[in-house]
């Protein structure tokens, strides 16, 4: 029998909520050092009470500092840290405008003036590929019905400047839109004008079609370019494949010959869309994140010595709470209009409240960020002192030496760059799982990769060397990897199996 009716029950559960504070470091902690500079400023802007601070005034050492030794001071900065604003509408002004943003050396590089002045220049125009494209289109002898085709097919390149679309949606599209009617016919003659243009092969169908229009209008040997266009017509599955005594049997051609057209058809473009804009060409630079250098003693063959770590922050201003807003916040508190004055507080308090947790997050930001570049530091002293050397090291690794969580360490090590004596590294670089040597000792798949690139870079390229014949090699070397794991790692640096990477010498 089913009962109606409402019951009334407690339930207790734990639940784990985030403040906004918490939400606040986290957003800043996954920022690079560009995203830092334009966040400071999106605060700046919607926040009066913030300002930057004066870099010079701000390393002022306060009298309560005078004589305390290095870590006296970072422990008295420590404790200074404020509280938030309290509900009697006081505000402790001398607190808060003292509470600024580290300063300290060993968070920032240290550049020379004027550096920053072509940031605020604006980026010259550049047109793009289509733009190009369509003034060489209006250059060509093309009628009314032909200029409307070549503006479909300019309108539907992909990515990499191909037109895969059916010349019937393109009909189909023209007499729908613009009542004319025209035939496959139109659409394949105005495609092969557009292929002409310049970049050669822009508008192709497919690969085999882009080399041979590029092959066709090359200024190569005619012999070695006739050889090609015959190969791209009907050779095209044994040329995929490598089939080299098939070829040259089928062409009729030696060695030498069949090498040429091969590095003639190798020198071709085979993604004629795929063109930088300068403009974004410009903006593909890393600004990295930390700098770790090591300064060996003055008997360099003891191998000791110290790290340099630095903290990036050359673009993140000191910042500070205005004092001007504690002289307006003092008049409110003389004046009589006690209407007017309940909003200005409120709004006051808010801004006060909200510039202090910024500020302390900013702080929180680089503490966690020094502290966990200074982790992989130790963990890999080989390799930054010589530039090779990677152990194998995880998340987890960072996490149980700082006590944080680790998505925390994710988090920082997403999208953040270190430069080093030996280039620039994007911090996940250093992670990698372990393989055990012969010898018991472990060792970073990177390294083992490394090995394994070393190894086919030197085969010899007329019998290439098959997966289980790799994996032999780094068994001989040492390495204990299965066959399996010798593809993955092939196929993550992007090495094709061996039939393709044979080559005639």
């Amino acid at each position: 029998m089913l009962k109606t009716g409402q019951n009334i029950s407690q339930k207790q559960s734990l639940q784990q909520k985030l403040s906004p504070q918490q939400i606040q470091f986290v957003k800043l902690l996954q920022l690079p050092t560009l995203g830092m500079e334009q966040r400071v400023k999106q605060e700046l802007e919607m926040n009066p009470v913030l300002e930057e601070a004066d870099p010079v005034v701000e390393e002022t050492v306060p009298e309560s500092m005078e004589g305390m030794d290095d870590q006296e001071k970072q422990t008295a900065e420590e404790d200074a840290d404020v509280e938030p604003v309290d509900q009697n509408e006081e505000i402790d002004w001398e607190s808060f405008i003292q509470n600024t943003e580290y300063d300290g050396e060993n968070y920032s590089f240290s550049h020379g003036g004027g550096e920053e002045e072509w940031r605020d220049l604006p980026n010259p125009y550049h047109e793009s590929l289509l733009e190009e494209l369509e003034q060489q289109v209006a250059l060509l002898d093309l009628d009314d019905d032909e200029k409307l085709i070549a503006d479909q097919i300019l309108g539907s390149l992909d990515e990499d400047g191909y037109f895969r679309r059916e010349p019937e949606a393109v009909v189909d599209n023209i007499a729908f839109n613009h009542g004319r009617l025209v035939d496959k016919k139109q659409v394949e003659y105005v495609r092969k004008k557009i292929q002409k243009l310049e970049p050669v092969g822009i508008a192709s169908r497919d690969l085999r079609d882009c080399l041979h229009c590029q092959v066709k209008f090359s200024d190569s040997d005619p012999k070695i370019q006739a050889v090609a266009l015959k190969l791209l017509e009907e050779e095209w599955d044994a040329f995929e494949k490598k089939h080299f005594d098939k070829l040259k049997s089928r062409l009729n051609v030696d060695d030498e010959t069949l090498k040429k057209v091969f590095e003639l058809i190798r020198g071709l473009n085979p993604k004629p869309g795929a063109v930088i804009n300068p403009d974004e060409e410009s903006h593909q630079y890393i600004e990295p994140d930390f700098e770790v250098y090591f300064v060996p003693e003055d008997d360099e063959s003891s191998g000791e010595g110290e790290f340099v770590i630095r903290l990036n922050r050359r673009n993140v201003p000191p910042l500070r709470i205005s004092p001007e807003y504690k002289e307006m916040w003092d008049n409110l508190k003389k004046s009589k209009k006690k209407g007017a004055d309940t909003s200005a507080r409120k709004f006051i308090k808010e801004k006060v409240e909200s510039a202090q947790w910024f500020i302390d997050s900013i702080r929180q930001r680089q503490n966690t960020l020094m502290k966990t570049m200074k982790t992989i530091v130790e963990l890999q002293e080989e390799f930054f002192k010589h530039g090779e050397g990677l152990k194998p090291m995880i998340l987890k690794d960072i996490a149980e030496r700082i006590e944080m969580d680790i998505s925390t360490v994710s988090r920082v090590v997403n999208g953040k760059y270190v430069q080093t004596n030996f280039g620039v590294y994007e911090l996940k670089y250093f992670f990698s799982e372990g393989l055990e040597t012969e010898s018991g000792e472990d060792v970073s798949s990177r390294e083992v990769k490394k090995i394994l690139r070393d190894v086919i870079d030197k085969e010899d390229k007329q019998k290439p060397l098959s997966d289980q014949a790799l994996t032999d090699i780094l068994k001989e070397k040492g390495y204990k990897v299965a066959r399996r794991t010798v593809s993955k790692y092939r196929e993550s640096l992007q090495i094709p199996v061996a039939r393709l990477r044979k080559q005639i010498i």
